[in-house]
């Protein structure tokens, strides 16, 4: 049994809480808004912050806000590839940092088309544009995703 399988009983009700309607309900007269105040007197918007600046006014407009499960990938080009391995070789993050491609591999790797790729080359990484995927596999390469 869990807590959201709880039901009432077949057959019974809860009657509404009827406010304002007399002293004999228990909830007449102040109509259980207490005494005196702004709120006991009109309605206030739920959003309302007694009078301090809003949120939506304390809030940036322009520059906009970073999404907490944005991934940044470090980029390394097929040129780049050319020119740091040899033909057979096979290409994964850790031997990129080791070649001194480059030095930080952030949230992983992903590798993009520009330049040629002539050589054969099995190649391992967190993401590859279609294009750096076409021309790995023409070059008689192999694309795996980590």
């Amino acid at each position: 049994m869990n807590l959201n399988d709880l039901t009432p009983n077949p057959g019974s009700t809860k009657r509404k809480r009827r406010i304002a309607r007399g002293i004999g309900s228990g909830m007449g007269k102040t109509a259980t808004r207490g005494t005196k105040g702004q709120k006991a007197r009109r309605q206030i918007p739920n959003w309302f912050e007694g009078g301090q600046t809003p949120i939506h006014r304390r809030l940036p407009v322009k520059k906009g806000f970073r999404n907490i499960n944005h991934k940044e990938y470090a980029i390394v080009n097929l040129d780049d590839l050319e020119k740091h391995f040899k033909a057979g070789e096979t290409v994964t993050p850790e031997t990129i940092v080791e070649r001194g491609v480059m030095s930080d591999l952030k949230d992983g790797l992903k590798v993009l088309a520009f330049g040629e790729l002539k050589i054969k080359l099995t190649v391992k990484a967190n993401k590859f544009s279609k294009t750096a995927i076409a021309a790995i596999e023409k070059a008689g390469g192999e694309v795996v995703n980590l």
